[in-house]
């Protein structure tokens, strides 16, 4: 049994007063909007009280076994418990404030216990950014991974090429790759189907080279949904994927998958990006980080073709975010000519 509430109806106002530092004489729970907390319960509590925040966010577990099951094959929690409880106040990025965090390690349960971030727009993933934001959200990647510059063992996050990350990639491709062909035939055409048949079996030769050194800490799942944009500043959320990886990690998913086609070629954000990487004396060349661009962004073509193979087509945001997915990383591929490392791998 975990010493913290795991559930929204085991919180009780003691438990939110102690941990808040606040009198709490009420409050109320729901859930934090549709289709959020597939992997995790998230929650928003509205507080009675006087000298507190109106709102928190509270994250659970899943309560679906499934999701919990895949949630601990990627140790998804343990990952998010670590960011907060060790790395969040001494990384230079702005995330929600955490008042508590805890995790039990004999029953993966966890809770955090956060800050609503307000006066804030969050990011989406189909209606896309606009190049000044997008120029917010690479100055962020790059000081976080600027500040975690060859991570080494004491900061307690797995690379990203476990052996879970490497199966769940390359069975998820093998099985992702035709569903979505069938699914969305314009955008993956016989010619782009064939192209890239082979890149399950490549998933582990392709991460070895991602999650070689120089590494750093990525964010792990750096896309719009996970943003939140102020009129001069942004806040990332949900560090569920956190890991380390390549600095191009976070670049490549961004850049590939949340960028229209006139912001995504609007700059070179590659150069961009190495340049603000390297400000404080960093020694990485332009060249390496464009080749590990380029790798980066092809093993990402797993995540677009596990997420849209999965999505309802029946559903209007689904067809939308299955087009806006597919459509900007087969793009991307094709600009960067990265199907062409499958005969090298």
């Amino acid at each position: 049994m975990s010493g913290f509430p795991t559930r929204p109806e085991a919180l009780t106002k003691e438990w939110l007063a102690d941990k808040l530092g606040v009198g709490v004489n009420g409050f109320d729970v729901s859930p934090l909007g549709e289709g959020v907390g597939v992997i995790g319960l998230v929650c928003r509590v509205t507080l009675d009280s006087t000298d507190g925040p109106a709102t928190v966010i509270v994250k659970f577990a899943a309560t679906a076994e499934e999701n919990r099951q895949i949630a601990n094959t990627y140790s998804m929690y343990l990952r998010e418990y670590r960011f907060y409880s060790q790395l969040a106040e001494n990384i230079p990025i702005q995330s929600p404030r955490c008042h508590y965090s805890e995790y039990n390690h004999s029953t993966n349960e966890f809770v955090l216990l956060l800050e609503e971030i307000q006066g804030y727009r969050l990011g989406d993933q189909v209606t896309g950014c606009s190049i000044d934001e997008a120029q917010l959200v690479i100055e962020s990647l790059a000081a976080l991974h600027r500040s975690t510059w060859l991570a080494g063992d004491e900061i307690e996050i797995d690379r990203h090429n476990s052996p879970a990350q490497i199966q769940g990639m390359s069975m998820g491709f093998d099985m992702g790759w035709p569903a979505v062909r069938e699914k969305f035939p314009d955008i993956v055409t016989e010619e782009i189907f064939n192209a890239g048949m082979s890149l399950g079996t490549k998933v582990e030769s392709l991460l070895e080279k991602v999650c070689s050194a120089p590494h750093c800490l990525a964010h792990g799942d750096l896309r719009l949904d996970n943003v939140f944009f102020g009129e001069n500043d942004i806040v990332l959320v949900d560090f569920q994927a956190i890991c380390k990886s390549a600095p191009e990690h976070d670049l490549a998913y961004f850049v590939t998958q949340s960028l229209k086609p006139d912001v995504r070629n609007a700059r070179d954000w590659v150069a961009i990006y190495h340049e603000l990487l390297t400000s404080e004396g960093i020694e990485y060349t332009l060249d390496q980080c464009r080749v590990r661009y380029q790798q980066c962004a092809l093993y990402f073509l797993c995540y677009a073709a596990v997420i849209c193979s999965a999505l309802d087509l029946g559903n209007e945001r689904g067809r939308m975010m299955g087009e806006t997915l597919l459509g900007n990383a087969i793009d991307s591929i094709k600009e960067l000519k990265a199907f062409e490392l499958l005969e090298t791998l």
